[in-house]
């Protein structure tokens, strides 16, 4: 049994923690949410009051925080992980942020004598509960391997990437490529309705078709032909489109610092921030057909 400090048990924290206890494991589970922290102890989990008690002892830290500035401020503020923490402790980040924090913040964690990798995720809040998780994986190679026994419980899919913030590469190329998918899906699939063909049809001839593409077989954004997709349940969020928007948002970010090229992951980003503007942005990140076929 090893010793988990787990710091940030949201949406998708709380599953990853969960199936770390399900496993075995000893897990120190830490929320500014008192509610979150409870659920987690329904999970089987062991509830800390603050980042003291929950790392003082830990063999692992893995923190699932909203933004970089929050991982920051969580490893690198007084009492913070770092403060408290025991040398050679390994820090797993599953949060998704930008590439220049990632990198800072492992790089001080192994001048300070720890183990750290940057190892967000992608399979949404089902993948987590379920323990299907994809990760991406940046770090030394001896970080990785200490830490994949861990991750294969949490995740199906677990790669390293190379270098520290390579796990942040991975996922913001990944999902910008995921959005500008599912534009370009929505806007087939309205352009058949509108020409009169019905979207099962579409569906039927499309996925056989050079076309065909996950968000088109996976996560049909026209309600009708994938029975589990979003799109037949009001387009209650597997994966949110404020989500999405934070994504794209943070590979523009990339692009500009990198001098890449974007131009379809600047209008994805674009089409984004309207449905956040429209007030839209906790719809899946699907319901951007809503938009595509002019329902909102």
């Amino acid at each position: 049994m090893t010793t988990i400090a787990f710091i940030g048990l949201g949406n998708m924290g709380i599953g990853m923690a969960s199936n770390l206890a399900k496993a075995g494991h000893d897990i120190r589970a830490l929320d500014i949410s008192k509610d979150a922290i409870a659920r987690a102890v329904e999970a089987g989990c062991i509830g800390v009051k603050d980042t003291h008690d929950a790392v003082k002892d830990a063999d692992i830290v893995v923190t699932m925080l909203p933004a970089g500035k929050h991982v920051r401020m969580v490893y690198g503020d007084e009492g913070g992980v770092f403060d408290h923490a025991k040398k050679g402790t390994l820090f797993i980040d599953s949060s998704t942020i930008d590439v220049a924090t990632a990198r800072a913040v492992i790089s001080t964690a192994e001048h300070k004598g720890f183990h750290m990798i940057d190892a967000p995720v992608s399979g949404g809040v089902g993948g987590a509960a379920a323990g299907t998780l994809t990760f991406m994986c940046g770090g030394t190679k001896d970080a990785f391997n200490t830490a994949k026994p861990y991750l294969d419980i949490m995740g199906k899919n677990v790669f390293h990437a190379g270098d520290a913030g390579n796990g942040q590469v991975a996922k913001i190329a990944n999902n910008m490529l995921l959005g500008i998918h599912m534009i370009g899906t929505c806007e087939a699939f309205n352009l058949a309705e509108k020409l009169g063909l019905d979207a099962q049809t579409f569906y039927d001839i499309s996925s056989t078709a050079s076309g065909q593409n996950w968000s088109m077989t996976s996560y049909c954004p026209a309600p009708g032909p994938v029975e589990s997709a979003p799109s037949n349940s009001d387009y209650k969020p597997g994966f949110a489109a404020a989500m999405m928007l934070k994504d794209l948002r943070l590979a523009q970010d990339a692009a500009t610092t990198a001098r890449a090229a974007t131009p379809l992951g600047t209008q994805a980003e674009a089409l984004y921030s309207l449905m956040e503007a429209s007030g839209k942005d906790n719809l899946d990140f699907s319901g951007i057909m809503k938009l595509i076929n002019g329902t909102i």
